[in-house]
C-alpha cells in the first residue's frame, strides 16, 4: 500500500464520525423543546431511583407497577400543590393583569412617597405605561405559556415511565459507554446524582421555609393578602441574586408609602434578617449535608444554567460547573499524574 494513502479504515472512520455528529446535530435541533422534559425526567429519576430498585430487587414486585406507583406519588406530592399555588396566583392576579388601574395607584403612591420623603422620580408616566404594558404581557404569556407546560409536563412523564422501568439497563449502559476507568466512572455518576438531589430537594424546600418566614412576618405587620404574599416571596426564592427581596422590598415600600411606618421599619427588618437569613442557613446546611456544594458553584451555575436551561438550570446550572470540575481533575488523574508516576517507578 502507498504510505502517502490514507487507510480506508481511517477514510471509514471518518466518514462514521461525521455522519454520526451530523445526525446527532440534526435530532438536537429539532428535539431542543423535548430538552427541559428530558431534564425534569432525569431530575425524578434521581429522586426515585432508590425506591424503585428497592420494590423491583428486593420487594420483586414488576417494574411496571413500580414505575407506576412512583409516578402518581410524584403526582400527588409535586404536580397537585404546585397546580394548588397556580390556581390560587391566577385567581389572585388576575384582577391585577386584565385591570392595570391596581398596579398603576400602587405605583402613584409609592411615588408619591419616594418624590415627597427622597425627592426621587423613578415612576413618572413613561415609567409607568412601560410597567402597565409588562404586566399585560406577563400575563398573556402566562395564559399561554400554560398548554407548553402541560405538554412538556406529559412527556417528561412519558420519558420518565421508560427511566424508571429500564433504569438497571440504562445505568448499565451508561458505565460501560463512558470513557472513563471504573473509579472515576463512580466518582461522575455519584456527582451527578449527588448535585441533582441537592438541588432538586434543595430549591423546593428553601421556597417553602422561605414563604413560611414571609408568611409569619406579613401577619405580624399587617399586610394585606399576607398568603398571597408569601406564596410570592417563595417563589422569589429562585431568583439569582435578588431572590425574596423581590417581593419583601416592594411591600415595604409600598407599606411606608402608606403611611404605616412602624410596621414598614419592622417589615423591611424581618425580610433582611429572618427571610434573607433563612436562606443563607437553610442553603448551606442543605447543599452541605447532601452534596458538600461551595456557595460559588451554585451562584454561578445558576446563572449559566438559566441561559442555558431555563428554570431547570437552577437544577442543573451547578451540575454543569461541578461536573467540569470534576472531569479536570480526572484528566490529571487519569492522563497527566499516572504516566509521571509510572515514569518514577
Amino acid at each position: 500500500m502507498n504510505p502517502n494513502q490514507i487507510h480506508p479504515n481511517v477514510i471509514r472512520q471518518l466518514l462514521l464520525l461525521t455522519v454520526t455528529v451530523g445526525l446527532g446535530y440534526l435530532l438536537y435541533r429539532e428535539m431542543y423543546f423535548m430538552l427541559g422534559a428530558f431534564l425534569g425526567a432525569l431530575a425524578l429519576y434521581m429522586l426515585m431511583r432508590r425506591p424503585m430498585f428497592e420494590m423491583v430487587y428486593h420487594w420483586k414486585w414488576p417494574a411496571w407497577l413500580c414505575a407506576l406507583l412512583l409516578i402518581l406519588l410524584s403526582l400527588v406530592i409535586i404536580v397537585l400543590p404546585l397546580a394548588w399555588v397556580i390556581n390560587i396566583l391566577v385567581s389572585k392576579l388576575s384582577p391585577y393583569l386584565t385591570d392595570t388601574s391596581y398596579i398603576t395607584a400602587a405605583f402613584n403612591t409609592i411615588d408619591d412617597f419616594l418624590h415627597n420623603r427622597y425627592g426621587l422620580d423613578l415612576f413618572n408616566a413613561t415609567n409607568l405605561s412601560r410597567i402597565s404594558g409588562f404586566m399585560t404581557n406577563l400575563g398573556s404569556q402566562i395564559i399561554g405559556g400554560t398548554l407548553q407546560t402541560l405538554t412538556n409536563m406529559l412527556l417528561m412523564y412519558f420519558v420518565l415511565w421508560f427511566m424508571l422501568v429500564r433504569g438497571g439497563y440504562m445505568e448499565r449502559w451508561v458505565r460501560r459507554h463512558l470513557p472513563l476507568t471504573g473509579d472515576n466512572t463512580g466518582r461522575v455518576l455519584t456527582e451527578v446524582r449527588d448535585m441533582v438531589l441537592s438541588n432538586t430537594i434543595g430549591i423546593p424546600v428553601l421556597g417553602v421555609v422561605q414563604g413560611i418566614m414571609a408568611y409569619i412576618g406579613y401577619l405580624i405587620f399587617e399586610v394585606n393578602d399576607a398568603g398571597l404574599w408569601a406564596i410570592m416571596t417563595g417563589i422569589a426564592s429562585v431568583i439569582p441574586f435578588v431572590g425574596t427581596m423581590a417581593a419583601w422590598v416592594p411591600l415595604t415600600i409600598l407599606t411606608f408609602a402608606r403611611g404605616d411606618t412602624h410596621n414598614g421599619i419592622w417589615l423591611g427588618l424581618w425580610g433582611l434578617v429572618i427571610i434573607g437569613g433563612s436562606d443563607n442557613v437553610f442553603r448551606i446546611v442543605l447543599q452541605r449535608y447532601i452534596a458538600d456544594v461551595h456557595p460559588l458553584i451554585t451562584l454561578f451555575g445558576v446563572i449559566v444554567g438559566l441561559n442555558l436551561f431555563g428554570f431547570l438550570g437552577l437544577i442543573f446550572g451547578p451540575l454543569l460547573i461541578s461536573l467540569f470540575l470534576l472531569l479536570v481533575r480526572i484528566y490529571f488523574d487519569e492522563f497527566v499524574h499516572k504516566p509521571h508516576e509510572s515514569g518514577e517507578g
